[in-house]
């Protein structure tokens, strides 16, 4: 089945009908399964439909829509497939959400593992509007993709706590609080709408990295160096093959098992460490954490492109040229003294 028929079928399924799985990996030993066996779980995925979004490192988002006659089986059927096969080809179990959309979907997944389900199930909920409705009812303002601490702080300070608090608030009232785009959003994600598709795309597309703390971590200057870490580290994997990223994506995840991400796009496409950084920092200080319980941070550049290729802003600034040629020398010492031989000063070692 090509890419094109699985997406015009898709098209023409309803809507409304569970058809998008949310895809969470688990390995044996509770880590993220290794690049390559994450790139086996994607291949696996692909078997059933062409129509696969990898969420790095550990998730995947499969619009199985336009696989369900050919295999006979509705998506719940084909979430119990993807579970079968990961575990007799890779030893990795997976929780699947299976909803209407991607943001059900991934809800479905997290509150079993938040409901202490363990590794492993597959959560359907169902297109009704009214099944969508009782799923949401109890959550918390903080369980909708998108709504971070500050955001739920603001809409908790107005009483609108949970989500069918939200739902029932007026579009207007939410977006005095938020701002006009940001109170659609939450507007929508209250009622269970989410219009993105399920986009494929290419894991070489982007480049993953994670720092898991040892202990819950409340320390932001402690969280500052493992960012400083994690943007090290993708600066030299992107300037040593040769491609430069667009969009950096941070992702923050809690003690409750819960996440928040968000994404920048960069002033220009670039794989220069102190620019990576800059982002990595601006998206830490958006999420105004405070006394949050974080368990780890990972950073995420996406839309790499070849580095001969991108455009890039002259400029007369000696500061800008003098970094750019410490970096090329660092990046020389690395490649002939191994990767430890050049590294920040405030290098957080991995946990």
């Amino acid at each position: 089945m090509s890419q094109a028929t699985g997406q015009a079928t898709a098209r023409g399924a309803r809507r409304d009908e569970p058809g998008v799985l949310y895809v969470r990996f688990h390995s044996a030993d509770g880590a993220e399964p290794g690049a390559d066996i994450y790139e086996g779980l994607l291949g696996l995925l692909a078997e059933l439909t062409p129509v696969v979004e990898a969420l790095p490192p550990d998730a995947a988002l499969a619009d199985v829509r336009g696989a369900l006659r050919y295999f006979g089986r509705d998506a719940a059927g084909l979430a119990e497939i993807v579970r079968v096969r990961a575990l007799a080809r890779y030893g990795v179990d997976c929780t699947v959400g299976v909803a209407a959309n991607p943001l059900l979907a991934r809800m479905a997944a997290v509150a079993h593992l938040e409901e202490g389900g363990g590794p492993g199930a597959v959560r359907t909920v169902p297109g009704t509007p009214e099944a969508v409705a009782a799923f949401l009812a109890d959550k918390p303002a903080a369980a909708l993709p998108g709504v971070g601490p500050a955001t739920a702080r603001a809409l908790c300070a107005y009483g609108l706590d949970s989500v069918d608090r939200i739902a029932a608030a007026p579009l207007a009232t939410l977006q005095r609080i938020l701002g006009a785009a940001a109170g659609r959003r939450v507007h929508e994600r209250a009622h269970g709408t989410d219009p993105a598709p399920v986009t494929p795309n290419a894991s070489a597309r982007a480049m993953a990295a994670e720092h898991r703390f040892g202990h819950d971590e409340l320390d932001p200057g402690r969280r500052r160096r493992a960012l400083l870490t994690l943007a090290d580290g993708l600066g030299v994997r992107l300037r040593t093959s040769g491609q430069v990223a667009r969009t950096l994506t941070l992702t923050v995840r809690y003690a409750d098992r819960s996440s928040t991400t968000r994404s920048r796009t960069l002033p220009e496409p670039t794989a220069h460490t102190p620019a990576l950084t800059a982002a990595a920092y601006a998206l830490h200080a958006g999420l105004a954490l405070e006394r949050a319980r974080v368990r780890s941070v990972a950073l995420r550049a996406e839309g790499l492109m070849d580095a001969g290729l991108a455009a890039h802003q002259l400029t007369f600034d000696p500061e800008d040229d003098k970094a750019h040629r410490a970096e090329a020398a660092a990046d020389r010492a690395r490649a002939r003294f191994g990767a430890g031989a050049v590294r920040p000063a405030s290098f957080l070692d991995a946990a």
